[in-house]
Formats: C-alpha cells, structure tokens, sequence
C-alpha cells in the first residue's frame, strides 16, 4: 500500500503556512506534518476558536494537501529537562512566562495536554515530539553515576509524561516521541527503558528517524526490528557521518 509522504514544516516555521502549503504542492509532497509554532497550528487557536481547524482543513484542501499529523517538539523538550536560558529561545513566550523552572515544567505539561485536544480537533491522530531528559547530562559516567540517578531520571518522566498521556489517551491520540540525543530515549536500549518506565502504555510510541541514530553507530534496522508496534511515524533526511582522525561522535562542540 503506498503510503503519503509529506513534508514536516518545522523547519520552515519562518515562512507563512500560506507561502509553504504552495510550495509543498510544487515540491511534490502529499501533504505536511504541521508544526504548533510559527502561523502552521496554534494549538491555543484549535482549542479555543470553533473555526479554526476548519479553516485550517480549508488552507491545506485549497493546495491538495494531506495531514496525519502535527508536531510540538519544542514545548514537550521543557516537560523533563533542566530549564535553563537555552529554552527561552525555543519556547513561546506564554509557556516561557518569568522563566523560573517549575512554572516553565508546569505550563509545557498543560501545553502538551492541550495539543492532544487540539490534535482530537483537527482529526489527527499522532502528535510527534519531544520528552526533555534530565538524565541526558549524565551521559558520560565521570565522575562514576549511580544507576539510582538514571532511575530517578527516567522515574520522573514517568511521573511526568504519564498525566499527559493519560489526556492523550481521553482524545483517542498517540504520542510518538522522535529518539534523539538529548531526549529521555536516544538508542535502543533507552527506547526500551522508556516503554518500561510507563508501563507499556499504547498512547506512547516512536517517530522512527534514522538520521538520530546512524551517526551514533546504531543500526537503524534494529531499532524496527525491536519495536515494530511502537513506529506511530517516520521522517527520513539524510545523515552524515564524518569521523576525520581529529573530530569524533561527541562533536568538540563545533555546531
């Protein structure tokens, strides 16, 4: 069965949708996979205003386009990380608030619960994202850590995650979590740990990227081969790997 292909507006959330659904037709997509920054899908607009999806159905219908799912990275980031000046520049202003961490963590939680109602709304049933990480900087175990803070770690997004999930599960959405770097699952093995910590719960899966785990010498395959069932989305771009004698996977913070 052939499947849509269709372009995520992430990282053209500089353009106006208007201006980037026109090009996707040109490019020859199927569809997008909506941002929620930008003008591309304000989830505050779908859950408030009556017309709005509508409106937002008519733009994408006006250029042939599909949508099967929409995107809220940069807010689920600040559920589980250590809020710092970092996030101010990817969050909108009204999660951001004053900055300090417990408001921020408290106001990306209820933003992510509102974009499955949005998602409910607009009749998608995927939400792709990230979960943040309070773990991630302990990647490197120097000096030595103790298993029982990578316990805590993924005990909080535990914590964390599953009220939000339980939202997604009330609108009949699921969840699909990008595996990356900095995130509570970046490989296999912390995929797996993840499913674990919430108990296996189906609202709770992955968007499948193959360029996040080729560089870090994973075999893409593997990770399909591990979690067929849990694929609720795929993005597909191309990946280089460049290990020179004088710069290695962990970057030498050169961007």
């Amino acid at each position: 069965m052939a499947r849509p292909v269709t372009l995520f507006t992430g990282q053209w959330a500089d353009l106006p949708f208007e201006e980037l659904g026109r090009m996707t037709r040109e490019f020859g997509y199927d569809g997008n996979e909506l941002a929620c920054w930008g003008d591309h899908f304000d989830v505050a607009k779908a859950n408030s205003d009556p017309g709005y999806v509508a409106a937002k159905r008519e733009q994408l219908d006006r250029y042939g386009l599909q949508c099967h799912a929409i995107s809220n990275h940069l807010v689920g980031q600040a559920v589980c990380d250590a809020i710092d000046e970092r996030h101010k520049s990817i969050l909108p202003a009204h999660v951001w608030g004053d900055g300090k961490p417990d408001g921020v963590r408290k106001r990306a939680i209820e933003e992510m619960k509102a974009t499955a109602r949005a998602a409910q709304k607009f009749g998608v049933g995927v939400v792709n994202g990230f979960t943040g990480s309070s773990i991630w900087p302990l990647l490197y175990s120097f000096p030595p850590v103790p298993e029982s803070m990578i316990e805590a770690g993924f005990q909080q997004f535990a914590d964390l995650w599953n009220p939000i999930l339980d939202v997604f599960g009330e609108c009949g959405v699921r969840f699909a979590l990008e595996v990356h770097p900095t995130e509570i699952a970046f490989d296999i093995h912390t995929a797996r740990r993840a499913l674990d910590a919430i108990g296996n719960r189906e609202e709770f899966g992955f968007n499948f990227d193959p360029s996040h785990l080729i560089w870090q010498g994973i075999d893409p395959v593997e990770f399909i081969r591990e979690f067929p069932d849990r694929i609720y989305h795929v993005h597909i771009k191309d990946a280089i790997v460049t290990l020179n004698g004088r710069s290695g996977i962990l970057a030498s913070h050169l961007n």
